[in-house]
């Protein structure tokens, strides 16, 4: 089947029509078995896309049974317009057939305070629609079944700033996560609106300790890549993945964090990968040659994230994000494995010696 047949046969309808959250697993069942079957046929870039559309469709009708069960059950819609987001891997259109929940809500403003025990009914409700539907919780407790995570544009500005005025470890990762928001179903007004609120608390002025793009460069040269001095590639040594290599955080998270990272040096706003890659082109942010080599290793993470030691979970497809040793074995798979690598390890050769340098201009 050529590329494009395999986007024209793909309209996810049984997901649109969906009319209980069982029948959206259901559906969703359906559709990712479609899908996998057509892994090696289709283009890693063109698979992607597939996948990340069944991810929004379904969650876009989940958050419209949401609203339906609420209705029927005496709640009423909803009282001010809101705007179901996503972060993580699903704010950058990135999902494998599998992924967990991160997600949030932007509420319109109330004048009379009533939406507030609306989405304190809607939020918890809705993760469990999608809990239902195949993806769990996240372990971060990054949720809109969760008050940090679910806010007003007002209160949503008011906690930016507030990470933005500490930048310690764990609210820069905040930060950076609400930098790969994307907007899912709802009011788009209200996620456009946020995200010109973020680009203006990620462009304010600050004095140099604590100047943002700095404090995202500390947090991102935390993940380096999994070679060894020798080149070889680094595996897990015990446990039930020894052996196995941990395509998530050995090499899809180090891209994705120094792509982002130059996103934010450079103000380009969008949430995926793929599209700040592209922007980094136009700029001409960095040289031509090291970007053809950071677009060909995320093709290389993006691939072998959907080659992660895939198995049946009560007919749901999941994965370990670990690639299994019988595939590291093989000649061809360790020889893109160790140039994706490679390029990795460059690229964060160059951002430890920016930040080198700016912690002097500190001094």
């Amino acid at each position: 089947m050529s590329n494009e047949a395999s986007m024209n046969e793909v309209s996810f309808q049984t997901i649109r029509s969906a009319s209980s959250p069982a029948e959206l697993r259901k559906a969703r069942i359906e559709e990712q078995n479609r899908l996998f079957e057509q892994f090696s046929d289709t283009e890693i870039v063109i698979w992607n896309e597939l996948v990340n559309e069944l991810h929004n469709t379904v969650m876009s009708r989940a958050s419209a049974l949401c609203e339906q069960e609420l209705i029927e059950e005496g709640f009423g819609p909803p009282p001010v317009p809101y705007a179901y987001v996503v972060f993580g891997s699903a704010g950058r259109a990135e999902q494998t057939l599998w992924s967990d929940q991160d997600n949030g809500l932007i509420i319109g403003e109330s004048n009379d305070g009533t939406s507030e025990s609306y989405f304190d009914e809607f939020g918890p409700r809705l993760s469990h629609i999608l809990e239902v539907a195949g993806y769990p919780p996240c372990p971060g407790n990054v949720m809109l079944s969760n008050t940090l995570w679910r806010k007003s544009v007002a209160d949503w500005e008011r906690q930016l700033r507030y990470w933005r005025g500490l930048l310690g470890w764990e609210q820069v990762r905040y930060l950076m996560i609400a930098a790969d928001m994307r907007h899912i179903y709802g009011d788009e007004e209200l996620t456009k609106l946020l995200r010109k609120k973020m680009t203006a608390v990620f462009e304010s002025e600050a004095e140099p300790e604590y100047d943002l793009t700095a404090a995202v460069l500390r947090n991102t040269i935390r993940h380096k890549a999994a070679l060894n001095a020798l080149g070889q590639v680094i595996t897990e040594q015990t446990g039930e993945h020894a052996g196995e290599f941990d395509v998530k955080y050995g090499l899809y998270l180090p891209v994705v964090n120094a792509v982002r990272y130059l996103s934010i040096e450079y103000g380009i706003v969008a949430s995926s990968t793929q599209e700040r890659i592209e922007q980094l082109y136009r700029l001409d942010a960095a040289q031509l040659r090291w970007l053809d080599s950071c677009q060909h290793a995320f093709n290389t993470a993006l691939r072998f994230r959907s080659m992660a030691a895939v198995k049946d979970e009560d007919g749901l497809l999941t994965g370990t994000n670990y690639l299994p040793e019988t595939l590291i074995r093989q000649k061809e798979m360790r020889r893109e494995l160790r140039e994706a690598l490679s390029t990795v390890k460059l690229m964060y050769r160059t951002l430890q010696r920016q930040h080198r340098y700016t912690e002097r201009k500190w001094l």
